[in-house]
Parts: structure tokens; C-alpha cells; sequence
């Protein structure tokens, strides 16, 4: 944990300090990094410490910081964005860093792993990990690229598209069975299964909303970059107390399956909701509509966690939770990509031609955002043409998301009703827990001694 944090801050140093694009790739490439490894060991230390029966509340308020952190990136990023201050967004993680190293330090007593440092990197499944990372570059740059760089008949789109789907494929393939120690087990049990996809269908989701919601604020409303973040609050701040309460009602209840379902239905509602509106919608609606949209959210990012851990032994914890939250990152990137995709594509029908012939646009660059700094001196009734092009693309959006809700309710359904397990895994129970047994232990045999 200590390596990801300082991984993060050298990370967000760089990108601070950063004097070319090409540095300040490589400084987001590092934080990412640190990010990616704090992600996946903060649930896998609270599987270690506490057991899955009691574990809700605890996820709960994961959840509920998850929520928060939401709700105040925004805004904060759009004030720094709006003074032209945009390298305090790499350097206010940096005090952030260091608190967290000292609450480490001080509080977080747990086993460390045996072996030495070139045994620990032989577990590492480096091909693996080359193979999907690759895979899901190329997927990126092709989404990215298609129909706004280049055509999609493009060689230039159709190349990537097609390395990457072989590169999956023979990761699957190796992850099955030559992997020695594979980087994301594949389960056998659809209970697992499923809950790894929804945890996807549910990170894709929110990374459309969380990004392209402000690009609804911005070009359709004329908001600042801070007032987006603030319009945005209603999806984040539903998500918080949501969070905390599914996880007690898993922790109460020992169940899991009804909050899942109740998750999917509010967020199909959302989302149908969210649909309807257009350039002339009222705030308030939309805001309205995100809260139940970020209420079946919520609810879904404290409970999927159950259906990929009940199934599996507690010796298994660390890989799945490593599989979990891989999966969780990766179906975000994939959900902010082809979101992205269809926004522009989907732009460079509606747009009025004026618009799309400007000099102002230059070839491969995205089209929304350079428009939207435009819009609120554009002069009438272009602007408004240009409002209602934006509104009617994203709706194109939000429909692909209510048939990605769909699909979670239909894969849902292949949860069974695996209780919850009431046991820690020996070799990583907590050390204060160690202790004091062993001290109990040492109790007795004085008293029976004397």
C-alpha cells in the first residue's frame, strides 16, 4: 500500500510539473498505476480484517466516499479548470498523499507476505497483463478515432479493432490455461460471473454519466465549468447515504440478491428518465432524474461486491478482489471511450453544417469540446440549433445505457442464493486480532499455572 501511495504522489508531482504532453502521459501513466494498486488493496485489507457476513457497513462506506470524492472532483476540478490553475489538480493530491502514509503508518498493522522481493515478481503474471493492456489500448485509440479522426472503414480504425479483439482473445486463453498464477481467475461458478459483469455494466454506466451529464449542463444550459460539477451533485450525493444503507441491510439480512435487483430497476427508471430530457428541460427535472439514477447506483457499487466473494473460499479473496476491481477500471475507461464515440459521431450528424465547416475546428480534434466554449456567444437561432444537437445526441447515449441496464437485470438472474461466510482467512487475519489472542493464550496458562 505504501508503493501505490507513493507511486500516486510521484504521479501527480509530475503531472504538476509537467512540461510536455509526453511528460505529463508518463506522469498519468504512474498515477494511474498508484491508483489501480490503493483501488484493489484497500478491499482486499478489508477482507483480510473483517469477514464477508460483517462486511457490509464496512462497504457501505467505501461506497459512501466513492460517492463523495464523486460529487466534489468536479467541482473543484472546474474551478481549478475555469482559473487556468489546472496543475493544482495534480498538486492538491500531493498533502492527500501524505496524510494517508501517516494513517498507514500508525494504524494499519497487518501480515506482510514471506519471500523475497524477486520471488514476489515471479508471481506477477506479466504476460497477462501485457496482453490486456494492450487489448484495451488498441480498443481505445479505435473508438476514439472512428468516425471523428477517420472513417470506420478506416485501416486506421479497423487495425486496432481487430489486434485488439485477437489480443483478448489469447489473453482469455492464457489466463485459462498457461497462467500459473492468472492475473483475473476465471471462475466456474455463474454466481461470480455474474457479479463481476455487473460490477462492469455498473462502472460503464457511471463513468457516462459522471462525464457526459456536464456535457449536457455546459453545452444545453450554458453552465460554467463549476456550475456542471454543481449540477452533477444530485447523481454523486444520492449515491453516499444510499451506499451506507445497502451495506448494513447486506450486514442485517445476510442477503444480497433483492438489493441487486431493487439496484437495476431504479437505475432502468433513471436512465428511462434521463432520456427525456432535452434542451429545454427544467434543472430541477434533471437533477430529479439523477438522484433516482445515482440511487440504483449506489445501491449497486455496495452490493456486487457479494456475489463475486460468497461463492469462493477466503484463501481466494485477494485475486478476486484484484479481478473485481481490474474489471471495475477497466468497463469505466471502456464506458468514458465509446461514450465519447457515439457523442461525436453522433454530433457530426446534428450539428448544423456552419458549425462543422468552421475554421475553428480542426481536423482530429473532438468536436463537443471545442465547441461548447463557443456556444454561449454563438448568435441566434444557431446557437440554439447547436443546443439542440447536443441534446439529441446524448440522448442517443442514454439509451444505450438503459439497454446496458437491461442486460445487468438479465445477468442478474444467474446469481443463486450463496449465504454470506463468517470466517477471516488464517493467514491474514488481522494482527491486533493475533495479539490478543496470543496474550489471552498467555492469560490462561498463568492462571493455570498458579
Amino acid at each position: 500500500m505504501l508503493g501505490a501511495i507513493a507511486c500516486f504522489a510521484l504521479g501527480s508531482a509530475l503531472g504538476g510539473a509537467s512540461k510536455s504532453m509526453t511528460m505529463l502521459i508518463v506522469a498519468r501513466t504512474l498515477q494511474g498505476a498508484g491508483s489501480g494498486g490503493i483501488n484493489s488493496l484497500t478491499q482486499i485489507i478489508l477482507s483480510d480484517l473483517v469477514t464477508l457476513e460483517e462486511r457490509g457497513k464496512y462497504n457501505g462506506l467505501f461506497g459512501m466516499t466513492w460517492a463523495i470524492s464523486g460529487g466534489l472532483g468536479p467541482v473543484i476540478g472546474g474551478a481549478l479548470a475555469r482559473h487556468t490553475i489546472w496543475r493544482w489538480l495534480f498538486y492538491l493530491n500531493l498533502p492527500l498523499s501524505g496524510i494517508c502514509l501517516g494513517l498507514i503508518l500508525i494504524f494499519l498493522q497487518v501480515p506482510t507476505p514471506g519471500g523475497t522481493v524477486v520471488e514476489k515478481l515471479k508471481r506477477i503474471d506479466w504476460i497477462g497483463n501485457v496482453l490486456v493492456i494492450s487489448a484495451t489500448t488498441g480498443l481505445a485509440i479505435a473508438l476514439s478515432w472512428g468516425g471523428v479522426v477517420y472513417p470506420w472503414t478506416s485501416a486506421r480504425v479497423l487495425a486496432p479493432l481487430c489486434i485488439s479483439a485477437a489480443l483478448l482473445v489469447a489473453w482469455l486463453v492464457y489466463e485459462s490455461y498457461f497462467a500459473a498464477i492468472p492475473a483475473i481467475p476465471l471462475v466456474a461458478n455463474r454466481t461470480t460471473f455474474s457479479g463481476y459483469i455487473q460490477i462492469g455494466l455498473s462502472a460503464y454506466i457511471i463513468s457516462n454519466l459522471v462525464y457526459y451529464l456536464p456535457v449536457y449542463y455546459r453545452a444545453c444550459k450554458d453552465a460554467s465549468p463549476i456550475g456542471s460539477g454543481v449540477d452533477l451533485l444530485g447523481l454523486s450525493f444520492s449515491t453516499a447515504p444510499v451506499s451506507i444503507i445497502t451495506g448494513v441491510s447486506i450486514a442485517v439480512t445476510k442477503r444480497y440478491r433483492p438489493q441487486i435487483w431493487m439496484s437495476w430497476c431504479l437505475t432502468l427508471i433513471g436512465l428511462g428518465l434521463i432520456s427525456t430530457i432535452d434542451e429545454n428541460t427544467s434543472r430541477a427535472k434533471s437533477i430529479g432524474f439523477q438522484i433516482l439514477a445515482g440511487t440504483g447506483i449506489g445501491i449497486m457499487y455496495s452490493a456486487a461486491y457479494f456475489p463475486v466473494l460468497a461463492p469462493l473460499p477466503v484463501t481466494q479473496n485477494a485475486y478476486a478482489l484484484s479481478g473485481y476491481v481490474f474489471i471495475r477500471t477497466l468497463f469505466q475507461v471502456w464506458g468514458v471511450t465509446i461514450g465519447g464515440a457515439i457523442l461525436q459521431n453522433e454530433l457530426q450528424n446534428n450539428l448544423p453544417q456552419s458549425i462543422l465547416s468552421s475554421p475553428l475546428l480542426l481536423p482530429g480534434e473532438s468536436v463537443a469540446y471545442t465547441i461548447i466554449p463557443l456556444i454561449p456567444s454563438l448568435p441566434q437561432p444557431e446557437k440554439d440549433a447547436v443546443r439542440h444537437a447536443f441534446a439529441q445526441s446524448l440522448i442517443v447515449l442514454w439509451r444505450v445505457l438503459i439497454a446496458i441496464s437491461g442486460v445487468g437485470l438479465l445477468i442478474s438472474s444467474l446469481m443463486k442464493p450463496v449465504p454470506l461466510h463468517a470466517r477471516e482467512d488464517e493467514n491474514w487475519a488481522m494482527a491486533e486480532k493475533t495479539k490478543t489472542e496470543d496474550t489471552s493464550a498467555t492469560s490462561s496458562e498463568s492462571s493455570l499455572a498458579a
